[in-house]
């Protein structure tokens, strides 16, 4: 029996000063899921500026499910060219497979961790990443094209040794973009802000092993909400002109660090599977890439509401 396919909208960039772009199933994405910053004193040194929104419409015509590969077709329904509806029957196809994913992005994490602190500890390049806005918007453009890239075309994104090395230039790419956003904010902002965002990944990754509600089957509230935080992001940017509203900007971070663990739970589910939706074993790649975006997000709104900037 047939069953409807999966929606899947596309997720936008949140406006403000910062970094970040989100993934999503069908090829939908934000610049989303590059993350934001709050927007500081005008009179201090203003951030780079964000990316633009971008959005992209589900997948029209997906490709055969993983189950439907191994002749188990009746029992599970592609839904996406990375989804499919249902639980995984071989369970050791899928431990490999977040053991994969898992592994990719603790090594996406510490080379993100090691440039934010290069930049963060050493003066001489804080001085040099806040002046050189050629480095900033070309480290911009490899990260944007290497995100498209891999979210659109199905075949590299699969394909190795392609879809790793699209993988390191992305990653060192956003890594550059965090390193500097991290580089206007003190020492002290930067490390409380990643232990922030490490104990919220820690306590993520325990509750969707815990829990039983599915929040796979809830991806239209996520993406109303982050509507809200893209709208509030939008009037954060227009009241520039007339001076800084630090309680705005304690409100467009709270939402957006709320509505991204949310993402990263989503994305997490996703991944583990045994829900309405998961992701196919092949993804790896694809999986991988949702949740390191859904960490520096948070990581980037963390930022926005207990960084002080140096």
């Amino acid at each position: 029996m047939n069953r409807p396919a999966c929606a899947t909208p596309g997720r936008q960039l949140v406006a403000g000063s910062g970094i970040g772009i989100r993934t999503q199933a069908g090829q939908l994405f934000s610049a989303s899921k590059v993350h934001s910053q709050g927007i500081d004193n005008p009179a201090q040194d203003d951030l780079p500026t964000p990316p633009p929104v971008v959005t992209f419409p589900p997948s029209s015509t997906p490709p055969p499910s993983y189950s439907e590969a191994m002749g188990g077709g009746d029992d599970v329904v592609s839904s996406s060219e990375e989804f499919t509806m249902g639980c995984w029957d071989d369970k050791t196809v899928r431990r490999v497979f977040v053991r994969k994913v898992y592994l990719i992005l603790m090594l996406q994490l510490l080379v993100t961790f090691s440039i934010v602190m290069v930049f963060t500890y050493c003066n001489t390049v804080q001085m040099f990443v806040k002046s050189s806005l050629a480095m900033y918007w070309s480290s911009y453009a490899v990260f944007l094209t290497t995100y498209l890239i891999l979210c659109c075309c199905t075949t590299l994104r699969r394909k190795f040794p392609y879809n790793i090395i699209l993988l390191i230039l992305y990653t060192l790419a956003l890594s550059y973009l965090a390193g500097v956003i991290a580089s206007f904010y003190t020492t002290q902002s930067v490390v409380l802000c990643l232990g922030l965002t490490a104990l919220v990944c820690f306590a993520v990754t325990l509750f969707c092993f815990q829990t039983k509600y599915d929040f796979t089957s809830c991806h239209g509230l996520l993406y109303s909400l982050l509507m809200v935080v893209f709208l509030t992001g939008l009037v954060a940017c227009f009241t520039i002109p007339f001076g800084y509203l630090p309680w705005l900007q304690t409100i467009y971070g709270g939402l957006g660090a709320l509505v991204f663990t949310l993402f990263l739970v989503f994305d997490t589910q996703l991944l583990l599977g045994n829900r309405r939706y998961s992701l196919s074993p092949e993804e790896h790649v694809f999986a991988a890439l949702s949740l390191y975006l859904d960490i520096i997000y948070i990581f980037t709104f963390f930022l926005n509401i207990f960084g002080t900037r140096n």
